[in-house]
């Protein structure tokens, strides 16, 4: 039986991070399981192979959220990473860090160490943001990290035109959403340095990989977490998977689970940790109860209006016969071409209403459209696409293992939508949402609205069509919540140690109390780095002084 220092469960964006960090000490040993394979395929390296890597069961777990009455009975697709890199391997490029009031909550519900101030230093040290001496701004952003953020350059006319109706409605141009505010439209930042994406894994884990202390093993399936008494001493995996050779291996100082908001929960819960009265209907040994295992899931729910476009040429026609064959050569010679393009080309930060207090509204937009229910397919004819959503979603649900086979799909119950406030929110973002993609400077494009189809007015329809077509942004967090003590529904402390246990944390997305305002990487990447620290025994770095 092998034995290691540490034993990191998933090497996804967390993963990633902690395998390169922790193994900068040559004096420690690190081993890293990944369920997947190697992120060798070219389509996850190309900006444009999302559309593939979506759908791919290779590279991606494939799950999917149970039906509930505000999707209409739908299931909706819930992509998460297998391979290395996980989710940073398939997502959408983007960079976004979120609003300081998002982190500062964290505080104040009694998480010492992970307001805005303590955080910023963390963000600052995982990225190089590639932008002129003007643009960044180094009291928020860095330029030694291991993953460049870079702007986008692709320009087109209708993202131009989109651009300025939005500041005729009054919504400024922000030159950086992740600095000194979130407000305002802007084209993206995004993870992508000379067309290629750079994943957690190829920023952090194979540069790292060559250390003799590390270990990363691909088709590592883990299948349960080797506990004695209340201390995790090991992982059990499957070597190639389902069907493969059982292995055992120990970890002398820590068990790090990194799967993301719905693996690790899971690999928690058939483990014997979790909910007490769900484990027994599982027909797992109770090891530790925890009530708040698998609890308090959120996700973002985005309705999107498409349009109908003229005089203009979109994603959709390019992407098509001879124009996409004119698009890969020139992506092959290093021009501007469609495959360097992340799935967004244009955010709005903004309020429902002007009299709330935080900006609680995110609009993206991109001059493409996708066909009905398929993600990954464009449609037959010239399209554009906004999508809206409340950036800090009330409404909760949960993931649970569905059985004790840990191959077996979880429960995944995000509850869209079952918040009276979620749908108030949602509803004012629905309506500015169509003001922008119908604003005087685009009108020149404008042919018609497609979805949901400009007679459709009242709230009701609005609703019902959020019902019919709203989707997730992937943003699935919350699971194994970060609490203090007298929070009975926390699973682990601050210093992401599960509560009541020993040898074992949790460094990932399910770890944060509440939604950030904006996509979730980022702060993944800021969790894992800040954990880092806290491992290695490490004082943490010197919080950012910023004015009030």
């Amino acid at each position: 039986m092998e034995s290691f220092d540490y034993v990191i469960v998933g090497a996804g964006s967390a993963g990633s991070v902690l395998a390169s960090r922790l193994s900068e000490d040559n004096k420690t040993t690190v081993c890293v399981l990944e369920a997947g394979p190697s992120d060798w395929h070219p389509f996850i390296h190309i900006p444009a192979g999302f559309m593939y890597t979506l759908v791919n069961p290779r590279v991606n777990w494939l799950y999917s959220s149970e039906p509930s009455e505000w999707t209409g009975g739908r299931r909706i697709a819930a992509p998460r990473g297998k391979t290395l890199g996980g989710s940073s391997s398939i997502n959408g490029h983007i960079y976004n860090r979120g609003q300081r009031l998002d982190f500062d909550g964290w505080a104040q519900r009694g998480n010492r160490g992970w307001g805005y101030a303590d955080a910023l230093p963390y963000f600052r040290r995982t990225e190089n943001r590639m932008a002129s001496a003007n643009d960044a701004d180094p009291t928020f952003r860095g330029s030694d990290g291991a993953l460049p953020i870079t702007d986008l350059e692709w320009r087109d006319p209708l993202c131009e035109a989109f651009i300025e109706g939005a500041v005729q409605m009054g919504i400024p141009r922000n030159k950086d959403y992740n600095g000194t505010q979130q407000a305002g439209v802007s084209y993206v930042q995004r993870i992508i340095r000379n067309g290629r994406r750079v994943s957690a894994a190829r920023g952090y884990l194979h540069p790292a990989m060559g250390r003799p202390n590390l270990s990363v093993r691909t088709h590592a399936h883990a299948s349960n977490l080797i506990l004695e008494g209340k201390r995790a001493v090991g992982v059990r995996y499957l070597k190639g998977g389902k069907g493969g050779t059982p292995v055992e291996v120990r970890a002398t100082k820590e068990v790090i689970l990194c799967g993301g908001a719905v693996n690790s929960p899971q690999l928690l819960q058939i483990s014997g940790i979790g909910p007490a009265p769900l484990l027994k209907s599982l027909g797992v040994e109770v090891k530790h109860a925890l009530a708040g295992v698998g609890e308090n899931l959120r996700d973002h729910y985005a309705p999107r209006f498409v349009a109908r476009v003229k005089d203009a040429e979109t994603i959709n026609e390019k992407s098509k016969g001879i124009p996409l064959v004119r698009e890969v050569l020139k992506y092959a010679f290093g021009r501007q071409s469609i495959l360097a393009l992340n799935p967004t080309l244009i955010y709005v930060f903004w309020k429902s209403d002007p009299n709330v207090e935080n900006y609680d509204l995110q609009f993206t937009f991109t001059p493409a459209s996708y066909k009905e229910g398929v993600q990954s397919t464009l449609d037959d004819f010239p399209g554009m696409t906004i999508a809206s959503w409340q950036q800090r979603p009330d409404s909760t649900g949960y993931v649970r293992a569905k059985t004790a086979d840990p191959f077996a799909a979880p429960i995944i119950q995000p509850n869209y939508l079952a918040a009276e406030s979620d749908r108030r929110v949602l509803l004012a973002g629905m309506k500015i949402a169509r003001k922008l993609i119908s604003s005087q400077p685009l009108q020149k494009f404008y042919e018609r609205e497609e979805f949901p189809g400009s007679e459709k007015q009242s709230d009701d329809e609005l609703l019902t069509a959020a019902k019919q077509r709203g989707t997730t942004t992937f943003h699935l967090m919350g699971t194994c919540r970060m609490g203090p003590e007298n929070d009975p529904t926390s699973v682990v402390d601050d210093q992401l140690r599960v509560r009541g246990m020993q040898g074992l944390r949790v460094v990932d997305a399910s770890i944060m109390p509440t939604m950030p305002s904006a996509n979730l990487n980022a702060s993944v990447l800021m969790i894992a780095e800040k954990a880092a620290d806290m491992i290695r025994g490490k004082a943490p770095l010197e919080a950012v002084k910023l004015a009030d």
